[in-house]
């Protein structure tokens, strides 16, 4: 039998609709209830944010929500549409498998430019790891201070750190036509710039506050300032370590370090020089280390002491290798099995990694780098325990944490590469042909120690190619230089300075059948860029 229908209820307000109607005003009613429960919430704080992936999508409360399936249905829905349509901040890890390339697939959020500023001269893009560089002869930077030194020909431009202005420049004068700058670094109050010529290295002073040159002292081919204020210069020559007066010039204190040119490394106050028979180009073991306190000159001798029970007598072993790296009061020798390190102090052996060699520290976290294969690893200083291994490919220095990477050719990109988390976070492409600076002895470079600024040389715009007649010289820039051709794990301050002969351009000598000369195309806007890691 049919049951009759039922009639609406009847309020004070009139007749209540039924069915669809009905449903509809419970909904507005219930929207605008949660609506003001929201902004009510919001302000007492008593509601937690609504997560969506990594968005984070303001104190929310689905009022009701729970008691109705229509309305977790449209909650549900509101959900699906906030991912489908606002923009989802994904990681460029996430773009890109391992952080050996960008080349335009990096879209991180945070833009890693600081400033660019035209660079003076005349230079060129050439491919691979060279990029942009002089159209004749070689350029070194330094950065920290507050200032960045550029050396390019005979003259050093100085800029300040924060916007790029041109601050101040000198034109070195005095030396054979044949000299040319083979360092620049930054100290507090001065800059040191390495000039060589015929074989010897002078290294001349110019004060920050002054302007200008303020002294000339000889050096070891491979070694130069160390150290460096306002008011004095300590640097390595071929069998002493001196520092001078730069107001007098007048040697303030000097420690021999024997009749041969030996290794050595800066570890930030203190300098460690070898004492091995054959120097620095023979095989000898190395027996004792001289630790100087290069702003007393206090010397300190650093025997090897092997841990107790090796097979080894205590204290009586050599170091393990050749010196190669000092950081954290630890240093780092180098074989063919691997890296051994010593505390520079004591002498007592801390750890050894097999298969691995140094490639640059963190000062901002304390951290070594060590290349293995393709990886990087990241190692504590004092005991070697691994923090992070990472893809080594395209990736230069490293400050606190982050790790600069290049892309190479006309569509260069940077990039900074987060070690802890595996990702890249901040990129600035368009850089095209980047340069990356580096120093031999790991002092200067483009990186400061101790700030996150990098310098590179980048072209903005190419010229057409231009082909040299084959009887044309080859420039200096048609030869790879130890800046040039240094891999980004190898520009590090674990970089000693190199012995003659081994450099690159030694490579270049004539072939008993020249070949053409490759074509090369100038740079129409060459570019210094300030980048933040």
């Amino acid at each position: 039998m049919r049951q009759p229908a039922r009639k609406p209820k009847t309020t004070a307000r009139g007749t209540r609709s039924t069915g669809p109607r009905r449903f509809a005003r419970r909904l507005r009613r219930r929207a605008r209830a949660a609506r003001g429960r929201l902004g009510a919430g919001s302000a007492a704080g008593q509601f937690g944010p609504l997560r969506i992936g990594p968005l984070r999508i303001g104190p929310v409360r689905l009022g009701t929500a729970r008691k109705s399936p229509w309305l977790r249905r449209a909650a549900l829905a509101a959900a699906l549409l906030c991912v489908a349509f606002l923009p989802y901040p994904t990681t460029a890890g996430q773009v890109v498998a391992s952080p050996a390339t960008c080349r335009n697939g990096c879209h991180a959020e945070q833009n890693m430019q600081r400033w660019s500023i035209a660079l003076p001269g005349s230079w060129n893009v050439l491919p691979g790891l060279s990029g942009t560089v002089p159209a004749s002869g070689l350029a070194y930077a330094a950065a920290g201070h507050g200032i960045v030194a550029l050396g390019s020909g005979m003259t050093v431009y100085i800029y300040a750190e924060n916007s790029g202005r041109s601050l101040w420049q000198d034109t070195l004068s005095g030396f054979p036509a044949n000299a040319e700058i083979v360092s620049v670094r930054v100290w507090p109050g001065e800059v040191t710039v390495g000039v060589s010529s015929s074989g010897h290295r002078t290294e001349v002073i110019l004060s920050d506050a002054t302007r200008s040159e303020t002294g000339e002292f000889s050096s070891d081919l491979y070694g130069g300032a160390v150290a460096g204020s306002a008011k004095y210069t300590v640097i390595v020559g071929t069998t002493a370590v001196i520092s001078y007066d730069n107001a007098t010039g007048h040697v303030l204190w000097q420690r021999t370090t024997g009749p041969l040119t030996q290794r050595w490394q800066s570890d930030g106050r203190y300098l460690y020089v070898s004492e091995s028979a054959a120097g620095y180009l023979g095989s000898s073991p190395v027996t004792a280390l001289r630790r100087i306190d290069t702003v007393t000159g206090v010397e300190q001798q650093v025997v090897a002491t092997e841990p107790l029970g090796s097979p080894t007598l205590y204290g009586t072993s050599p170091f393990t290798g050749t010196l190669t790296a000092a950081f954290g009061g630890v240093v780092l020798f180098s074989s063919a099995s691997g890296v051994t390190a010593y505390s520079g102090e004591t002498g007592a052996v801390l750890w050894s990694m097999p298969g691995v060699v140094p490639a640059g520290a963190d000062p901002r976290q304390g951290r070594f780098y060590l290349a293995r294969g393709s990886e990087l690893v990241a190692v504590s200083p004092q005991n070697g325990r691994i923090r992070a291994v990472i893809p080594a490919a395209g990736l230069y220095s490293v400050r606190d944490g982050i790790a600069l990477g290049l892309d190479q050719g006309a569509n260069g990109d940077a990039w900074g590469y987060y070690v802890a988390g595996q990702r890249i976070t901040m990129t600035a492409p368009g850089l095209g042909w980047p340069h990356y600076f580096a120093d031999l002895s790991g002092i200067g470079g483009s990186a400061d120690p101790g700030s996150d600024l990098v310098v590179i040389a980048a072209c903005g715009q190419a010229g057409p190619a231009i082909t040299p007649s084959p009887s044309a010289p080859a420039t200096s820039s048609d030869t790879a230089s130890p800046s040039d051709t240094a891999s980004p794990s190898d520009t590090s301050a674990s970089a000693s300075p190199t012995p003659p002969g081994s450099s690159a351009s030694a490579s270049s000598s004539a072939s008993p059948s020249p070949s053409p000369s490759p074509a090369i195309q100038p740079c129409q806007k060459p570019e210094l860029v300030a980048l933040s890691l």
